[in-house]
């Protein structure tokens, strides 16, 4: 497991699926927001479902999925994620979904940290980027926290359930970033 300050990545566990899909798959507008494609009605234990982990070398290439705990006592919170990893560019980006009884509570920082620990130190890459929408200050405040600086902002170019939003491009590099203490 990868610590954080207050939160662990690790694999994700056959029952964190129904939860996630519960809390986070069915909140359609959530869902939307965050999918970058239109929602659509999976059924809990679909092998279809956007939590279950193809976890053979070939199916995880580029992506590596993890869930996320408080590390007071293992309760689950969310999920992140490194996806669309580049091994000759050296770059990926990154993403999380909280639960909502955990947003707010300054997890997400503490995620984003981790996952630049992972993608950093363990994977040995580059770049990092979160590309998210305009109005998710939760996000652009943890990205910004762990170093992160605004690239770019792509007008429009993010439709949410019938409506255009602008899309916020983040990026950190290695040689830029600053590793917490960990203990």
């Amino acid at each position: 497991m990868l610590r954080g300050g207050t939160v662990g990545l690790r694999a994700r566990h056959a029952d964190d699926i129904p939860v996630l899909h519960a809390e986070l798959y069915d909140d359609v507008a959530n869902t939307s927001r965050a999918a970058g494609r239109p929602w659509r009605p999976i059924p809990p234990g679909s092998p279809h479902a956007q939590f279950v982990v193809d976890d053979t070398e070939q199916g995880n290439e580029g992506n590596v999925p993890f869930s996320v705990v408080v590390l007071a006592g293992g309760a689950l919170i969310g999920t992140a994620m490194l996806w669309g990893i580049d091994p000759h560019n050296r770059s990926a980006h990154l993403g999380l979904g909280l639960l909502p009884a955990a947003r707010g509570k300054g997890y997400g920082t503490d995620v984003v940290a981790a996952l630049c620990h992972y993608g950093f130190a363990v994977r040995g890459l580059h770049r990092l980027q979160v590309d998210t929408l305009a109005d998710n200050t939760a996000m652009l405040r943890s990205a910004e926290r762990n170093g992160f600086v605004r690239e770019a902002v792509r007008r429009s170019s993010s439709r949410v359930l019938g409506t255009y939003l602008d899309q916020v491009v983040l990026g950190l590099l290695a040689e830029d970033w600053q590793p917490a203490a960990r203990g």
